[in-house]
């Protein structure tokens, strides 16, 4: 092995098994950004709009498209493990700054593990009534974290067949708003009523949008597999961006039929509750089959989506730390991938502990869903300027660009979001601190003990694709 292609202390030179085709990853996108939000928070947008609260997952989803453009950019210069860090530490340069928004990125996929992992236990003991709600959230970050070790590719397909299962209750409920429009029942004056609890329809959007975005993030989790995604400069950009298009698509429906088939009020007393609100969907008996069944089977429909998006949060968790263990940023323990599965189990069991750590804490899941807002809010906004920072830097004829209005725009749209969720709710800043807090261990623990002489270093941006950190090619697969 050359110079230029040796690994950190820890990290084992075959690199990351490429085994994501653009189809799997098209499916992990989607099925990532559907995930569980709209299952869950649909009552608590309609709270804050009123029955316009399709306009909110609209205007959300656009937000996050834009950024999406920007990943995708990013990704087509360098295909490897660590999504944002790796984009800002080349942008910026900066140790501190790279350490930051790692941390950042990190947290906000604990967070949200955590609180979908709170939001399965609900829904499971809606159906079966079993073991203490603590408990059975440990044991579904435990069993998601043993499937991430069986390897990526099999975490993939496993994502692409509950993605199929989560698309299908969606659809149940299209269907439904669907027969119920034929009915000649809906009243579509609903779709631009605003009841909001602000002091104007426009707070009141952007309070819903607040809410919804939990819903829409995800997106950025794909970036952090581009290492094990075969040809990611060709199949990258037009999975991610085709992905979220079609969740944002779906979303806005799904918003309409279930605004034109139950009453708003019932839907703002389900999200008030913290009840999901799909279920009052389904409860209208519309379906010739009896409604506690399909009651069930929707629940179960919901576990499988948030089963879905909390395991692409446990990829995603284990990728950044492997990925920045290669550049210097965490202790280069986080960079040993198994013998025999190419999966970093170091991290995955670290990453692992902390979710659970947050569970036992108590921390609620409103809580942590703001917490991931916040974090993601910020991480969006400097992924965005990275983008634009890097304009010029390692492009080629399959470098794919954003335009850079679009970009601007999407500047905007995260920061005043990211100023009205901290204005709403500042005491998820200690959170946000506390969670911080571990990150800064990682960092201090490799300033004293990492052997910095013989890594590679914080890349250089300007570098040339072959000087950078070395990453497997389909014929080293593991």
């Amino acid at each position: 092995m050359s110079e230029t292609q040796e690994v950190g202390e820890g990290v084992d030179d075959e690199g990351l098994k490429q085994g994501i085709t653009g189809r799997l990853l098209y499916f992990y996108v989607l099925g990532d950004v559907l995930g569980s939000g709209i299952y869950v928070l649909i009552g608590s947008v309609a709270l804050a709009v009123g029955g316009a609260f399709w306009i909110a997952f609209a205007v959300g989803i656009t937000v996050a498209t834009i950024t999406g453009l920007a990943y995708a950019e990013l990704v087509t210069k360098y295909p490897q493990a660590a999504g944002a860090a790796l984009y800002v530490n080349k942008a910026f340069r900066n140790p501190v700054l790279t350490f930051l928004i790692t941390i950042c990125m990190l947290s906000a996929t604990y967070a949200a593990a955590g609180s979908l992992a709170t939001g399965f236990a609900s829904y499971f003991q809606e159906v079966w009534a079993l073991p203490p709600e603590l408990l059975l959230t440990v044991a579904f970050i435990i069993a998601l974290a043993i499937v991430n070790f069986i390897g990526i590719t099999e975490s993939a397909v496993a994502n692409m067949l509950m993605t199929f299962v989560e698309i299908a209750g969606l659809a149940i409920v299209l269907l439904i708003g669907i027969w119920y429009i034929a009915q000649g029942d809906a009243r579509f004056t609903t779709l631009v009523e605003f009841e909001t609890t602000e002091s104007n329809a426009v707070l009141g959007v952007i309070a819903g949008v607040a809410l919804a975005f939990f819903a829409m993030t995800g997106f950025e989790n794909a970036a952090n597999v581009a290492e094990e995604t075969i040809d990611a400069p060709r199949t990258f950009p037009r999975a991610l961006i085709g992905g979220m298009v079609t969740a944002g698509i779906i979303y806005v429906l799904v918003a309409m039929a279930t605004a034109l088939t139950v009453e708003v009020g019932v839907l703002q007393d389900a999200g008030a509750a913290g009840d999901p609100a799909l279920l009052e969907v389904i409860e209208e008996g519309i379906i010739p089959v009896p409604v506690g069944f399909m009651t069930i089977l929707f629940a179960i429909i919901a576990m499988v989506a948030i089963t879905n998006t909390t395991l692409v949060a446990l990829v995603t968790q284990s990728r950044i730390l492997y990925g920045m263990a290669r550049e210097d940023i965490v202790p280069g323990i986080f960079g040993k991938i198994h013998s025999t599965r190419r999966s970093p189990w170091v991290a995955l069991i670290f990453s692992a502990l902390v979710v659970i750590g947050l569970l036992i804490s108590g921390a609620d899941i409103a809580r942590l869903a703001t917490v991931t807002v916040v974090f993601t809010l910020f991480i969006y906004a400097l992924v965005i300027v990275s983008a634009l920072k890097l304009r010029g830097h390692d492009e080629d004829e399959r470098t794919f660009t954003a335009p850079r209005a679009l970009l601007l725009l999407g500047i905007i749209g995260n920061m005043v979001l990211l100023v009205y969720v901290v204005y709403d709710d500042p005491a998820s800043l200690l959170w946000c601190a506390a969670l911080l807090a571990i990150g800064l261990v990682l960092y201090i623990l490799e300033s004293i003990f990492g052997d910095r002489g013989g890594r590679q270093g914080t890349p250089d941006p300007d570098a040339s694709p072959q000087t950078q950190p070395h990453t497997a090619s389909p014929t080293e697969e593991g």
